[in-house]
């Protein structure tokens, strides 16, 4: 079994910063791309940012460079580095990664609560 648990949510205020972090657990020997995707009630969940296996990074153009995702290979670990929260910010954030089982299958975590709020 394998599980994804994001953490570092939380309320901050507008300008200000977080740094989300997945962690990856379980029968995970390989894996492939990780994304950080995020949503709001009523509204498709939408991808941020994606990053490979060997660290090429994709983002969503309306990020405009806040964010900055990564990732530890060795610990099975992504990151969203959030810098110049808005309010429209305010999502659940979701990680994904892409694991090798009999065949290549996209896992989710459970989400954590972004509220950017003053």
């Amino acid at each position: 079994q394998v599980q994804l648990v994001e953490s570092g949510g939380g309320l901050v205020q507008p300008g200000g910063s977080l740094r989300l972090s997945c962690t990856a657990s379980g029968r995970v020997d390989l894996i492939y791309a990780m994304s950080w995707y995020r949503q709001t009630p009523g509204k498709e969940r939408e991808l941020l940012a994606e990053i490979s296996s060997g660290g090429d990074t994709n983002y969503a153009d309306s990020l405009k460079g806040r964010f900055t995702i990564s990732r530890d290979n060795a610990k099975n670990m992504l990151y969203l580095q959030m810098n110049s929260l808005k309010p429209e910010d305010t999502a659940v954030y979701y990680c994904n990664a892409d694991i090798q089982r009999l065949a290549i299958v996209s896992f989710w975590g459970q989400g954590t609560q972004v509220t950017v709020s003053s």
